[in-house]
């Protein structure tokens, strides 16, 4: 099922899991981002696959250890990672999506799923903002090219993304756009926009005709 595909995959028989085309240039990205931001979320919307998700019940071990502030409503949180699948058909791109623990107790694991990732989306809840600064220090001290995806949740104030970017003091070649989690065409946006972004950056360093026509068709 490529991206453009008008039936969601919550809609009929669930997508058994298939490897695709050995052609298709395959491509590891992070879903990272505070507690409760929607990363599980935007992966489920998303995927083409039956996503993987880890998550389990918050009990109450979890007081005094867990920040639920802002999320009090929330009731299960992912333990280890979320995974999924999206086929850019047009382009020969598959993404692998890796939706990162929230909770800071589980952040040791971002070194592992961070390995051989190539860039990130950082999902932001202006509720919340400073919730994602840990995020955004991570990718820029790793080198990893991310952007950053403003979740706009019904009950957040609305920002433009000039705000966004003087709050969180990002690189200005750092790409801020606005989505809703839920919605998989504006989930696919994300990924579209953080795929050009990639590939202007790999077109900034090789300089080569065939990645510039790469960023422009994306």
């Amino acid at each position: 099922m490529a991206y453009n595909e008008p039936e969601p995959p919550g809609n009929g028989p669930e997508a058994p899991y298939s490897e695709p085309a050995a052609a298709s240039t395959q491509v590891k990205i992070l879903i990272a981002g505070g507690f409760g931001v929607g990363k599980t979320t935007f992966v489920g919307s998303v995927s083409e696959i039956e996503p993987l998700s880890t998550e389990e019940l918050i009990t109450a071990a979890s007081v005094g250890v867990d920040d639920l502030g802002g999320v009090a409503e929330k009731s299960t949180t992912t333990v280890a990672l979320d995974f999924g699948r999206i086929t850019f058909d047009q382009h020969g791109i598959v993404l692998y999506l890796f939706g990162t623990p929230g909770q800071r107790r589980f952040w040791f694991l971002w070194n592992e799923l961070s390995a051989g990732a190539l860039g990130a989306v950082v999902l932001a809840d202006t509720r919340r903002l400073e919730d994602c600064f840990e995020a955004v220090d991570f990718f820029e001290n790793r080198g990893t090219h991310f952007l950053v995806a403003v979740n706009e949740f019904d009950a957040a104030f609305r920002y433009d993304t000039g705000e966004v970017r003087a709050a969180l003091g990002l690189d200005p070649r750092v790409p801020i756009v606005l989505c809703d989690a839920r919605d998989r065409s504006s989930a696919i946006a994300v990924l579209r926009a953080l795929v050009r972004h990639l590939l202007t950056a790999a077109s900034a360093t090789s300089a080569t005709p065939s990645a510039s026509n790469s960023v422009n068709s994306v």
